[in-house]
């Protein structure tokens, strides 16, 4: 397979978020011509998701990549010079006509920038793919979660009973994950996530479900021994909401941390909450030096507004699930200095301008790990699956070089070496 997209060097890397997780209008069960735009599937997501961008959505500032580190939060040399694989292959891929790959995920709702930037990543190699290979044109078939878990668990069976598709790029939430991973093992359909990092999701038992990128195992000690080393932080506080990323994640980071992780500041908040201003008073009392949030932007940005409204002058830290421009636009000012975690990669310059070209916006958060994996899976049907099983054992054996990082999974689903990237708001 021919490699054409080239990984650049972090001094010319372009980031436009990196960060998390989880159309209406009949986006569920409905297919994407290749190579059109996905704009009209934005439907109304928060804060016009879709438009996500590395530009400055609030004044100048933005989401900037500073380190990669591994999980003793050590800094870790960017790999130059290496290449991707590329989703057109050579041209002369030939599959059955009506071939299918369907994506799920967040759609609409407050947290749906996560689940388009994802779409919108897999959109760029299905373009590629389709416009180099016209004897196999292959579609994506969109069905939105909301990144809810119940709602998940309605659209699982049309995913499933759909026998045009023989792969999906999702689910994109972990709690969603954990619902419906049952239905695609019993279905025997690829599950193959580009950002839900729950560890559990991999202790299952299930042969199908492979995750593209570290889990939050790797990422809270990866980032507890970053801030009590690197930030040299005596004193942080870990809040943390109701789902199973935020619960997840904060027993990581709270374990790394160690004696660093105060309890008598720790907080439990919700999904969907908006009034943080009782937590914020129990953390300016308490002084500490940084507060980490294990949860998503929705919630993130009102919360790191309303501790700055109380006084607090903590440094803020949070991972993928907050880590999307949309934090940047919805926090304002509050946002500067803002330390975001992520297993995802910053978005190349020349990928980046593909993106934008065909989507409108600019890649965010998970962007290069929905091109990654449809490339994966297209370089599977170009190879000559045409089946379910045969895409699964695909991906099992598979190794390759994507734009995010090199893919290679362990026999339980787990990459083979994983990373983290530090990005800072300034």
């Amino acid at each position: 397979m021919r490699a054409a997209l080239v990984l650049v060097a972090a001094a010319t890397l372009t980031v436009s978020a990196c960060g998390s997780k989880s159309t209406t209008g009949g986006a569920a069960g409905t297919t994407s011509a290749a190579g059109s735009s996905p704009a009209s599937a934005s439907g109304s997501a928060s804060g016009s998701a879709s438009g996500s961008s590395s530009a400055a959505p609030s004044g100048d500032l933005a989401i900037n990549p500073e380190v990669q580190i591994d999980i003793d939060g050590k800094e870790v040399p960017v790999s130059t010079g290496t290449t991707a694989v590329d989703p057109a292959g050579d041209g002369s891929a030939t599959c059955p006509a009506g071939t299918s790959i369907a994506m799920a995920g967040a759609l609409t709702g407050p947290n749906a920038a996560l689940g388009l930037n994802i779409l919108y990543g897999a959109n760029v190699a299905i373009d590629k793919h389709n416009k180099a290979n016209p004897n196999c044109q292959v579609t994506v078939k969109q069905f939105d979660t909301e990144g809810d878990p119940q709602k998940a668990t309605q659209v699982a069976p049309q995913i499933v009973n759909d026998a045009s598709v023989i792969g999906l790029l999702g689910p994109a939430f972990s709690g969603e994950t954990k619902a419906v991973g049952p239905i695609f093992s019993q279905a025997g359909l690829l599950s193959l996530t580009a950002s839900a990092t729950n560890p559990d999701l991999t202790k299952n038992g299930w042969t199908n479900f492979f995750r593209g990128l570290a889990n939050d195992a790797v990422q809270g000690p990866a980032v507890a021994k970053y801030l009590v080393n690197a930030a040299g932080y005596k004193k942080v506080c870990v809040v943390k909401d109701n789902s199973d990323y935020g619960v997840g994640l904060a027993e990581e980071i709270t374990t790394g941390l160690g004696d660093v992780a105060d309890s008598s500041c720790a907080a439990d908040v919700k999904t969907g909450d908006k009034d943080f201003s009782a937590t914020a008073s129990l953390i300016n009392s308490a002084q500490p030096d940084a507060v980490f949030y294990a949860g998503y932007y929705a919630e993130a940005a009102p919360f790191v507004q309303q501790l700055r409204e109380n006084g607090v002058t903590a440094a803020f830290v949070s991972a993928d699930g907050t880590n999307d421009p949309q934090f940047v636009e919805q926090a304002g000012s509050s946002a500067e200095g803002a330390i975001l975690s992520c297993p995802c990669g910053p978005a190349p310059e020349e990928f980046a301008a593909e993106y934008t070209a065909l989507n409108g916006s600019a890649p965010g958060v998970y962007s290069t790990e929905g091109y990654d994996l449809a490339t994966i899976m297209l370089t599977g049907i170009d190879s000559g699956v045409t089946d379910r099983a045969g895409l699964i054992d695909y991906v099992k054996n598979y190794t390759g070089q994507g734009l995010a990082r090199e893919y290679k999974w362990d026999s339980t689903g787990e990459l083979a070496s994983s990373l983290i990237w530090i990005y800072k708001v300034g």
